[in-house]
């Protein structure tokens, strides 16, 4: 495929005059540590499947940069951070990891974004939320690969609000994630001349969302927006649909992954408009790569799970850049080097951490619609990077220079 040449070009080219004697690779093995949700609510979108993705990175730059290997190790943090952060500084400190990435939790991502500066490694998030990952708790060994709670709200929210559904409820995960992606879509509301009504917040992982939807009824939005995700996500979909939401109101999922579609299955989600950073069915380099990712894994890819393959083949390919795996001098290179592979075309990775590219609005179809198995989404348009996510200036990164 012309992506892995491409990036076989660079590690090749990179490579060229760099001895085993000139190469700095800590303890002669670079280890890539998948910290996520193993067994939890978030499971399915990252997971296991998140691990298959790192592995074919690996697999495909032929397991070695700078003829050192490669060893992709993981650990389940059960989306709590303080386990978080126990996992990952016996990595830094005693496990030898020199890159963590995954976390899809926001908390768990901003706990080990600071331990990780403070031992110098480079981590690099997922599906978080949190626009505060790569604003206000930004560091310099940072990346964030897939999307944040702006990118995916803002550009949702003006569309629905302009098409006369202009006042909306929201039922929001009680945690930073969900915290970060009500207050970006209320505040794309009301720039749109929206209204926001009411919301309720549920714990993480809840599996009665009844008292929260009768409350959402009782709001008489015309729009139920829910700012959670994975099984959370599932759950409420599934008993507004039991409790008859649709048929007065209009839901809206501010975080879908295919997962969750496939969970639901068709009949419950058709409908739902969304915004997502990947979509294995888009074009045919997509639908290749996803294709090999489903042999291995027997489920097609989340944006999650697709941003991982990405983001350790980048990873692999500046510290051949690099010479050396110390994490700024290999974040010099992540910042240089385009991002050119099935995920994304022409993304960058900012000085606040953000990886800059292009999201899509989608729809869930309907049974109707689908002709194959994993035939889920209809792609209505493309956002452009530089529209979809924050601007530098607004980041709110200290990092940055204005």
């Amino acid at each position: 495929m012309r992506f892995q040449f491409a990036v076989m070009s660079v590690l090749m080219v990179a490579g060229l005059g760099l001895s085993a004697a000139q190469a700095q690779i800590s303890d002669d093995v670079v280890r890539i540590g998948v910290l996520n949700d193993q067994s939890g609510l978030y499971a399915d979108l990252g997971g296991q499947g998140s691990v298959v993705a790192a592995r074919m990175a690996v697999d495909d730059a032929g397991g070695t940069v700078l003829g050192k290997p490669v060893e992709i190790i993981f650990a389940d943090h059960q989306n709590k951070a303080d386990i978080g952060v126990a996992v990952a500084r016996r990595w830094f400190e005693t496990g030898a990891v020199d890159m963590a990435i995954g976390f899809d939790n926001s908390a768990v991502a901003l706990a080990v974004e600071q331990l990780a500066a403070d031992h110098n490694r480079v981590v690099i998030a997922g599906a978080v939320g949190s626009t505060a990952f790569t604003g206000k708790g930004c560091t310099p060994t940072e990346a964030s690969w897939v999307h944040d709670s702006y990118a995916l709200t803002t550009s949702l929210a003006k569309s629905i609000v302009a098409e006369g559904r202009d006042t909306w409820f929201f039922i929001t995960v009680d945690y930073a994630f969900g915290h970060s992606l009500e207050a970006d879509a209320t505040s794309a509301v009301l720039a749109a001349g929206g209204k926001v009504l009411g919301s309720v917040r549920h714990p993480l992982s809840t599996s009665d969302f009844s008292s929260y939807l009768l409350q959402a009824q009782a709001s008489g939005a015309k729009v139920v927006a829910f700012a959670n995700s994975g099984g959370d996500m599932v759950n409420a979909v599934k008993q507004a649909n039991e409790f008859g939401l649709a048929k007065n109101q209009t839901m809206v999922s501010l975080l879908v992954f295919i997962s969750d579609v496939h969970s639901m299955e068709l009949k419950a989600a058709q409908g739902l408009k969304f915004v997502t950073a990947f979509y294995w069915d888009r074009n045919d380099e997509s639908r290749a790569w996803s294709k090999r990712f489903f042999e291995r894994h027997g489920k097609m890819p989340t944006m999650a799970q697709a941003a991982t393959y990405s983001a350790v083949r980048h990873y692999l390919t500046s510290i051949a850049a690099a010479g050396t795996d110390e994490a700024k001098s290999v974040m010099v290179k992540m910042r240089e080097i385009p991002v050119n592979d099935f995920y994304t075309r022409n993304g960058r990775v900012r000085e606040d951490g953000r990886m800059v590219h292009d999201m899509y609005f989608a729809q869930v179809k309907k049974p109707s619609e689908s002709t194959k198995p994993w035939d889920y989404f209809n792609i209505l348009g493309v956002i452009p990077g530089n529209q979809a996510f924050r601007s530098l200036a607004d980041s709110g990164c200290p990092l940055v220079a204005h």
